[in-house]
């Protein structure tokens, strides 16, 4: 357990320290010379998806770029790319993970909702998108299951950064910013929601109906 402790305490203070030393208007400033050609684009844009969990970039960032150089075709790469960012926290999390009161509130949660179903539900809500990987490695979701979940719960969010990208001229910060629009964020917290009230609602009931029996 403390060895554990000391690689997840290490992995944050490198992710932090990558942060600080990198922002967002690094990419901005290229821009330009990446979306002048489709293929250099999507070759650097999925080098970063690879890159982004180790600088706790937004996962939208790569809808947005992808969105901007190459328009709303660029909504499936722009998904796949989303997974694929979200699958190497998952991994850590699965591999330092797995015991302790975090890991029982998982799977706990898990068992009542459903894996898939959990996952959907997590990324549709306004939580940052490290944060639910890492949560689903620690409660033993299995790889399947999480990239399926990932794939529907950051589908809405894929096509907004695209369209976000694609309406603009010039990227900035503000174009990150505006991607998260508060109409926005509360329907797709509501869907999230509205998926997490079934299972739940039917585990209440058996469990009065056993208590009460």
């Amino acid at each position: 357990m403390p060895r554990t402790r000391l690689v997840a305490g290490l992995a944050f203070l490198f992710v932090l320290a990558g942060a600080l030393a990198v922002s967002p208007e690094t990419v901005f400033g290229h821009i330009a010379w990446l979306a002048a050609d489709p293929v250099r684009l999507v070759v650097a844009v999925s080098a970063l998806a690879l890159v982004r969990p180790l600088v706790a970039w937004p996962t939208t960032l790569l809808a947005l770029v992808a969105g901007f150089g190459l328009g709303p075709t660029a909504i499936p790469l722009a998904l796949a790319l989303i997974v694929l960012t979200s699958v190497p926290p998952f991994l850590f999390a699965r591999h330092v993970g797995g015991a302790g009161r975090l890991a029982d509130v998982g799977e706990q949660t898990v068992a009542v909702t459903g894996s898939v179903r959990g996952v959907t539900a997590s990324r549709l809500l306004p939580i940052p998108s490290d944060v639910v990987s890492v949560a689903a490695g620690v409660s033993n979701v299995s790889l399947g299951a999480f990239v399926l979940g990932t794939a529907v719960g950051e589908l809405p969010w894929a096509v907004a950064g695209v369209v976000a990208g694609a309406s603009v001229e010039t990227l900035t910060t503000e174009s990150l910013q505006a991607v998260i629009q508060p109409e926005f964020a509360a329907l797709a917290a509501l869907a999230g929601v509205s998926l997490l009230v079934p299972p739940a609602y039917r585990r209440y009931r058996g469990g009065v109906g056993v208590d009460g029996g």
